[in-house]
């Protein structure tokens, strides 16, 4: 009974005229009844939702039987500035006959309880956010999976949408250790955190300040503030502090007492990658995502996973953000007025020279694969080729081509102005940090070691098998190699009979380690290697 009711309220008998002439779609259909109600920010309605998804390179038709989800969900307006808009986003949660809320899964995406109907309005591609979602989990990160849908409200065409994972903690997302209300003490305090950095608007949430700059602003997420006990929000509070500490002191670049004694380096890297790459006007200072997971887990600051893109790769027309060539982490000094403030880390990291040339080294590795150029071209234009029936009807639901809206700087007159201007802006700023990104990366120079032994460790970074190479002015039977972690803790000891060795490390987690070639107390040579993902 209540699919004939829906059916005669969307007026499908009509043509489909009240859903804006959608009648078939590439794109699975999201149909929400809200029973009459307005969505509201708060609190949460609850409202029928049905999802059509025939499958890949199969039309779905608005007359079609609902086959991904049928239910009920609750639902909101979520975001901050972006409330703004007239095409609004929407965060819901399904729900069984009771209101309980269930863990469904959503298009093909892992079964949980929390997604997003995301609007793209600024973007008038539609794709920056899935662009940078997909390199995240290109590098070997979790970032929310997205499928792009077409909304049907009421009756009424709203337009292409982009159906999130929000992020959370869970196996299938932010894959850390659960937190609870008994974990107060010992290793149990010590994971299972995603905090954030972000604008104080829309969040609810109980704040922090760094102690080196009252304006940048952390937050919980996941657990949120209500769900965390006093000692462990002091935990996160204090072991935020150590970190930034460290990173301000004399000693910062030390393996073993800086930094990366509470971070995860690759993280960092690539982060930095991204944020440059996209240049979003808000990155590192607002969406920003951190976690951490429990020490016996290897338990570092880890940064991620990434968020809202919309006003990236070229989309924002203030602060410089419109620019292929210049920082984005100098933000602070661009646009000294806006809070919150970029932390002091990156200029900070970026002094550190094992730092950049990891970033120069992973940087060049990816440019040779994803993030070439002719790749990222490539992943735009299919993007934009799935979207070629859908983006007509969004437009005519939403007239705003060759129209300003807070805060374009590129004004397309068509859809495919608005690609090209994106793939145009991308192929300029990539180039800008090909010739511009610190540090070296050399694999196949030999690094200078005391006593005379010069070594070659190749490729470097690496992902499976490590070279080592060297100069025969020693004995060779009197050689060891020794390979630690970051934190000194080994991992192989291994007699050089040869002056060469090839050394399998692709079991270990991606991150950076060190070498020594020894004998006895004596160390020979050393340096540092890098296990990508």
């Amino acid at each position: 009974m209540k699919r004939i009711l829906l059916l005669l309220l969307l007026g499908k008998v009509c043509l489909g005229a009240s859903a804006q002439s959608l009648v078939s779609t590439n794109l699975p259909i999201v149909i929400l009844d809200t029973y009459g109600q307005t969505i509201l920010d708060d609190p949460r309605i609850v409202v029928s939702m049905g999802i059509i998804d025939n499958g890949a390179g199969l039309l779905n038709h608005i007359s079609d039987p609902f086959n991904d989800y049928d239910g009920e969900v609750t639902i909101e307006i979520r975001g901050s500035s972006s409330q703004q808009y007239p095409k609004k986003s929407y965060g819901f949660t399904p729900v069984d006959s009771v209101g309980v809320k269930v863990n469904i899964p959503m298009l093909q995406m892992p079964a949980e309880n929390d997604w997003v109907l995301y609007a793209p309005y600024p973007d008038k591609t539609m794709i920056r956010n899935s662009l940078a979602y997909a390199l995240a989990r290109d590098m070997g990160h979790y970032a929310s999976r997205t499928r792009h849908v077409e909304l049907v409200r009421n009756g009424g065409y709203r337009g292409v949408y982009e159906l999130h994972e929000k992020i959370k903690r869970d196996k299938n997302r932010v894959d850390i250790a659960k937190l609870t209300p008994v974990d107060t003490t010992g290793d149990e305090l010590t994971g299972g955190y995603i905090i954030k950095i972000d604008k104080t608007t829309g969040s609810g949430t109980q704040l922090w300040y760094s102690a080196f700059d009252p304006k940048v602003h952390f937050q919980y997420h996941d657990p949120e503030d209500t769900e965390l006990l006093p000692v462990q929000q002091n935990y996160i509070q204090d072991y935020v502090n150590l970190f930034e500490t460290a990173l301000q002191s004399a000693g910062f670049a030390d393996p073993l007492t800086g930094w990366r004694k509470y971070a995860d380096e690759l993280s960092f890297i690539d982060f930095f990658i991204l944020q440059e790459l996209g240049r979003t006007v808000d990155g590192y200072r607002s969406s920003t995502f951190l976690h951490k997971d429990k020490d016996s887990k290897g338990g570092k600051l880890t940064m991620g996973p990434m968020w809202d893109f919309n006003l990236a790769y070229g989309n924002a027309d203030y602060c410089a953000a419109y620019d292929t060539v210049g920082w984005q982490y100098q933000f602070n000094s661009i646009c000294s007025n806006f809070t919150p403030h970029i932390p002091f880390w990156w200029d900070r990291l970026l002094q550190d020279t094992v730092f950049a040339n990891n970033l120069r080294c992973r940087w060049d590795q990816l440019r040779q694969s994803f993030l070439s150029t002719p790749a990222l071209h490539a992943w735009i234009d299919s993007a934009a080729a799935e979207l070629k029936s859908a983006s007509p009807r969004n437009f005519v639901k939403w007239p705003i081509l060759g129209q300003y809206v807070n805060w374009n700087y590129f004004i397309g007159q068509t859809y495919q102005e608005e690609i090209d201007y994106m793939k145009d802006w991308i192929a300029g700023r990539a180039s800008w940090l090909d010739s511009q990104l610190p540090g070296s990366c050399l694999p196949s120079a030999m690094a200078e070691v005391p006593n005379g032994i010069r070594v070659n460790a190749w490729p470097n970074p690496f992902s499976s098998h490590v070279m080592f190479e060297f100069d025969r002015q020693l004995r060779p039977e009197k050689l060891e190699l020794e390979i630690r972690t970051i934190a000194g803790k080994l991992v192989e000891r291994q007699p050089l009979n040869e002056s060469n060795y090839s050394w399998h490390g692709g079991h270990l987690s991606p991150g950076v380690y060190f070498y020594m070639l020894r004998d006895g107390t004596r160390v020979f040579a050393r340096g540092r290697i890098v296990r990508m993902r």
